[in-house]
């Protein structure tokens, strides 16, 4: 190849750097970290000896990054037409306890700010639960949990399942496509986005900001069970219900078989119980009314009288009424016939 010119001798190599190093992921620390027009990220990405220079957007960046944080960044290496070496990032994201710790606390301060994890935006779970949604690794120890504690429990519980990697670069974005599959070609009531346990480093996919704000805005409620009771992540925040683990999300979503008929029997006892004092209740009732009909002040309230005395002529005899006492002298006797 000779007469290149610099156009010629850039696209060359390029060329060359796309066959032989089409994706290439490289782990080093930010330094220089700067954003320009609110668009273009810039880093260089060193170890003690060599530093790269890097390049990638601002959609791209789905964690946060500062200088001194240690990341794992996946792109292409070519020459710009600067005839620069330079670093195209595809994706990135931070390794290690103390970089993936920072990136989660300012991460979650600023989804915080927005009202992303508001609780009263939460959704509890449908009574009538029947119809589930579960993301997950079908191959995963946790997700095999879950399904077995689900039929041991309470059978009859359709589950459709969406099979996702659950840790990795790839991860994000796999999710996010599985939650947009439930809501809008779905019926399922609730989805389960679950995860077992794992290192700092393997559950990080679940702190990515697009999918965190994928977990919120989904129509259909979510229950989050990732990790140990001890892990936490930002879909934990985000989600509707949030388990400790895959194993406790089928505890939360199903009800117990055993307990259930323990439950059925002091239904129908308490049942019993119930149908038995609303009688004795009638019964207290019917006998109150007759008493009640009885009640001498009951009688004078309906207009009648009440007369005390020795019924004699020239005697005098007091007459009671509702409101008034009479004292009345007997002058004349006449006997009633009792014919009819």
């Amino acid at each position: 190849m000779d007469n290149l010119t610099p156009s010629d001798l850039v696209a060359v190599v390029n060329q060359t750097l796309e066959y032989a190093y089409s994706s290439v992921t490289v782990v080093g620390e930010v330094a220089s970290f700067k954003v320009n027009q609110g668009k273009w990220v810039f880093f260089d990405l060193k170890d003690e000896q060599t530093s790269v220079p890097c390049f990638m957007t601002l959609w791209s960046m789905r964690q946060p990054l500062e200088d001194g944080m240690k990341v794992i960044v996946r792109g292409t290496p070519k020459l710009t037409q600067w005839g620069k070496f330079s670093f195209t990032v595809t994706a990135v994201q931070p390794v290690g306890e103390g970089s993936l710790k920072k990136a989660f606390e300012m991460l979650k301060k600023k989804l915080a700010d927005e009202g992303l994890f508001d609780p009263a935006k939460k959704r509890g779970i449908p009574e009538d639960l029947t119809r589930l949604g579960v993301i997950s690794s079908t191959q995963a120890a946790g997700y095999a949990d879950f399904i077995k504690i689900i039929n041991a429990r309470w059978g009859g519980m359709k589950v459709q399942v969406a099979h996702t990697q659950v840790q990795g670069m790839d991860a994000p974005d796999q999710i996010i496509r599985a939650l947009q599959y439930f809501n809008e070609k779905s019926e399922v009531q609730m989805i389960a986005l679950l995860r077992g346990g794992g290192s700092a480093d393997d559950l990080a996919c679940f702190n990515d900001e697009r999918l965190v704000r994928a977990v919120a805005a989904s129509k259909i409620p979510v229950i989050c069970g990732i990790g140990h009771e001890v892990d936490e992540s930002l879909c934990d925040l985000a989600c509707d219900v949030r388990a400790s683990t895959p194993s406790n999300a089928a505890e939360l979503l199903t009800r117990d078989r055993k307990t259930e008929k323990v439950e059925e029997k002091i239904r129908l006892i308490l049942q019993k119980i119930n149908s038995e004092v609303d009688s004795k209740l009638g019964e207290i009732r019917q006998r109150q009314k007759m008493l009640e009909s009885l009640n001498p002040e009951m009688v004078l309230r309906q207009g009648y009288a009440i007369l005390n005395g020795k019924i004699d002529t020239g005697n005098v005899v007091k007459i009671t009424t509702f409101d008034s006492e009479i004292m009345a002298l007997i002058q004349k006797i006449i006997k009633r016939s009792n014919d009819e």
